[in-house]
C-alpha cells in the first residue's frame, strides 16, 4: 500500500495523517470543508515544528510529510487511486454509513476501507458495502502521532488478508496493533467509558469534587490523568455517544449515561473543544480551574 486517503480533517483526521506522511506514504487528506484543511495543516506543522525543537526529526523531515500530503474537498477525487481509505469523521452512525457508501462507490475495488470509529459495529458498517470483506475498523488513539495503540477491529465478514495487512501497516506506522473483535465499544471503549460514566456519577451524586476525583485517581491509581480530565479531552460529547452505543448495543442499565454528562452535552459544556467541561479553559494555561458548576 502507497496510496492513503483519509476522510475528515479534524483532530484525528489530521493526526491519522500525520503518521502515514512521516513514514512516506503519500495522503490525500478529504474534508467537505477548505477552511478544516487549511486548519489541519496547521496543526501538522505545528506538531512537526514540536517533534523539531525536540530533535526528534529534521526540517527535511518535515518538508518530506508535508509533502506527502494533498488536500481535497470532493471525496470522489480524493480516494479515486488509494490503496486504503481510513474514515475518521465524527462519532455519528449517520454520517459513517453515508461516506461509506460513498467511500465503496470512488474508491477502487481493490481498496481497504477502514474506520476510525471508536465504538460503533463494523460489521453493520460494510452491510452497506459491496465488499464487506474489505472493511475493517483501525482505532487510533489521540493524540495519534504519539499514542502508540491502534485497535484493529474485525467485522463478520473482515478476511483474514485484510486484517494481516492493516496489522502489518499499523507496526510500519510505528504503533502496537491489538487485533480485537466486534462488538460494542471494542476493548478501550469498553473498559474506559464506564470507568468515566461512574466517575460523573459519583460527581452527581455528591461524593467528591471534580479536583478530588481525578486526584484520588490519579495518585491512588496512577493514571496519567484523571477521568473528568480524561472526558473533557475526549470530549464529552464524544463520551456521551459512546456511552449510547454500549446502552443500546448490550442493553444493559450500567452503561447509562449519567444525567449530568447528558445536561452538559445538552448545554454545550463539552470538554477543551467549547473551552468548559468538567474544567474551565478560557485561560488557555496548562493549570486546570474546576467550572463554576462544581465549585
Amino acid at each position: 500500500m502507497k496510496n492513503i486517503a483519509v476522510v475528515g480533517a479534524g483532530t484525528m483526521g489530521n493526526g491519522i495523517a500525520h503518521v502515514f506522511a512521516m513514514k512516506g506514504f503519500k495522503v490525500s487528506l478529504i474534508d467537505i470543508s477548505q477552511s478544516a484543511l487549511e486548519k489541519a495543516l496547521a496543526t501538522i506543522e505545528k506538531n512537526l515544528d514540536r517533534m523539531m525543537a525536540k530533535e526528534k526529526i529534521s526540517e527535511s523531515d518535515k518538508a518530506d510529510t508535508l509533502a506527502n500530503i494533498t488536500t481535497f474537498t470532493e471525496m470522489k477525487k480524493g480516494v479515486a487511486t488509494a490503496d486504503l481509505v481510513v474514515e475518521a469523521a465524527t462519532e455519528n452512525k449517520a454520517i459513517k454509513l453515508k461516506i461509506f457508501e460513498q467511500m465503496a462507490n470512488w474508491a477502487p475495488d481493490s481498496a481497504i476501507l477502514a474506520t476510525n470509529t471508536s465504538s460503533i459495529s463494523i460489521t453493520e458498517i460494510a452491510a452497506v458495502t459491496p465488499n464487506p470483506q474489505q472493511v475493517i475498523g483501525m482505532h487510533f488513539m489521540n493524540p495519534v502521532p504519539v499514542m502508540k495503540l491502534v485497535e484493529i477491529i474485525r467485522g463478520y465478514s473482515t478476511s483474514d488478508e485484510v486484517t494481516q495487512s492493516v496489522m502489518e501497516l499499523a507496526v510500519i506506522l510505528g504503533k502496537s496493533p491489538v487485533e480485537v473483535n466486534d462488538y460494542p465499544g471494542f476493548v478501550a471503549n469498553r473498559i474506559l467509558m464506564p470507568m468515566i460514566n461512574e466517575a460523573i456519577y459519583t460527581l452527581h451524586e455528591g461524593v467528591a469534587g471534580v479536583a478530588e476525583i481525578d486526584t484520588v485517581m490519579k495518585l491512588g491509581m496512577a493514571h496519567p490523568m484523571g477521568p473528568l480530565q480524561l472526558a473533557d479531552f475526549i470530549g464529552l460529547d464524544v463520551c456521551l455517544a459512546i456511552l449510547r452505543v454500549l446502552y443500546d448495543g448490550f442493553g444493559n442499565p450500567k452503561y447509562a449515561p449519567c444525567p449530568l454528562l447528558v445536561n452538559m452535552v445538552t448545554a454545550g459544556k463539552l470538554g477543551r473543544k467549547s473551552k468548559e467541561g468538567f474544567y474551565n479553559y478560557e485561560k488557555g494555561g496548562k493549570e486546570l480551574v474546576v467550572a463554576s458548576n462544581f465549585v
